[in-house]
């Protein structure tokens, strides 16, 4: 069976305080057939209600409508995760958060995921209430704290643990899911994390998702984190498979004009390219390519 789906325009809210100021556009409805086998692995699915498309659209007996929400920072897995469940979703909402980071450029490429992908985009703006105070010592996150160079597997590398950021991500996530009546909350953490992150580890995914269907008495609530068990070489490939135009991502810590080429998530992503066969079209400083640029 097809099921309608419903293409947004772009609507940006970024929230400060207790007064965020809001820009929305009216969206345009448009129907058509989706493939949705992920819907195979919900253990529930919520029915479109009080919706406007309702009456501009007649789904088939027996579609099913399903909305979800992702985190987005704006990175290639995040940005590959957004275009996946934009071919399975009716209705997507991605979130970014300002947390405080040193720089805040991958959030841009999430904006520009949501507005190619016709999904709606709000941007967290943790750092307004104050959360970069409170999350000192991290090398994201802290300008006394350089960004080390070298390999995730390096010791080193913990210097970038930001605590307890992906539960703070999530909470705020599964709240806004909760509310909208999403079937789902999507998290593109993978196995390349592990090492390092706490919060990217399988267990924690499991025990949070438990935590979460108790707190909002919600047990259909699904955090879905597809790429738990794959490297992020495997993300590439994926994502080639999608389209995902790779260049419309962000990873480097440092957020100059181009990636650095040496922080710990640039050498894991220029690694990945290479190991998945797939051509990185990444910009690096020091390339042959960056020298040309900078003429």
């Amino acid at each position: 069976m097809g099921a309608r789906f419903r293409l947004a325009q772009l609507t940006t809210t970024r929230i400060r305080g207790s007064t965020p100021p809001a820009w929305s556009e009216r969206a345009e409805v448009i129907s058509g057939p989706m493939a949705r086998p992920l819907l195979q692995k919900l253990t529930g699915c919520a029915t479109l209600l009080d919706d406007e498309t309702a009456d501009a659209t007649s789904p088939e007996e027996g579609s099913i409508f399903m909305r979800a929400v992702a985190i987005v920072s704006g990175g290639l897995d995040s940005v590959t995760l957004a275009h996946a469940l934009a071919g399975e979703a009716d209705q997507l909402h991605l979130i970014s958060f300002d947390y405080g980071q040193k720089h805040r450029k991958e959030l841009d490429y999430a904006r520009r995921a949501a507005a190619r992908l016709g999904a709606r985009w709000t941007l967290i703006d943790l750092a307004a209430a104050g959360l970069g105070t409170l999350l000192a010592g991290s090398a994201l996150t802290d300008d006394a704290v350089l960004v080390p160079d070298g390999h995730y597997a390096e010791e080193t590398m913990k210097a970038t643990i930001v605590p307890n950021r992906n539960a703070i991500m999530l909470t705020i996530a599964c709240a806004a899911a909760s509310s909208e009546g999403a079937d789902l909350v999507g998290a593109a953490v993978h196995a390349g994390d592990h090492f390092i992150y706490p919060d990217c580890r399988p267990e924690f995914v499991r025990a949070f998702e438990a935590m979460e269907r108790l707190a909002m008495d919600v047990p259909q609530l699904r955090i879905e984190a597809p790429f738990l068990t794959k490297m992020k070489s495997d993300i590439v490939r994926i994502g080639a498979g999608l389209g995902v135009p790779f260049q419309e991502t962000w990873s480097c810590y440092k957020g100059g004009d181009l990636h650095c080429g040496t922080c710990g998530t640039c050498v894991e992503r220029r690694e990945a390219f290479e190991l998945a066969g797939v051509d990185d079209p990444t910009r690096y400083l020091g390339s042959a390519e960056a020298a040309e640029l900078r003429g």
